[in-house]
């Protein structure tokens, strides 16, 4: 009268159907690589290091948020002692003025939706 049998193999099939991207890629031996991005030209300096500036960058942009629209404070001081306006269009897309090829390819892959654009105007690349 029990249906133990059923269960368990249902179980175990939902397990196999879950986990297979997982064994896909661990039998075919390759991992996805993290995008190739265009970098700004003849721009060699950055509010931050580039280490810290694809892990944090969405930290340091919250923060500069809540700096300038709480506190007042527009200008941010790197470590090299060199002063920054906290703006993600005038300091930001100043030098990353791609969006398609630098912003969007990285959140694509990481599989995120920022909502910068909510408020802020979107670039567009000029023809």
């Amino acid at each position: 009268m029990t249906d133990a049998g059923k269960i368990i193999a249902g179980i175990v099939l939902f397990l196999v159907i879950v986990t297979s991207p997982m064994w896909y890629q661990l039998v075919s031996g390759s991992t996805p690589g993290a995008p190739k991005l265009e970098m700004p030209v003849d721009v060699t300096d950055c509010v931050e290091g580039a280490d810290y500036m694809r892990a944090f960058h969405m930290d340091l942009l919250n923060v500069w948020r809540d700096d300038v629209v709480r506190e007042g404070d527009r200008i941010h001081v790197a470590p090299d002692g060199k002063e920054y306006d906290k703006s993600l269009s005038r300091t930001c897309m100043s030098c990353h003025s791609n969006k398609d090829a630098f912003c969007d390819r990285c959140h694509d892959y990481a599989g995120v939706k920022p909502y910068c654009w909510d408020c802020h105007v979107e670039p567009r690349e000029q023809p």
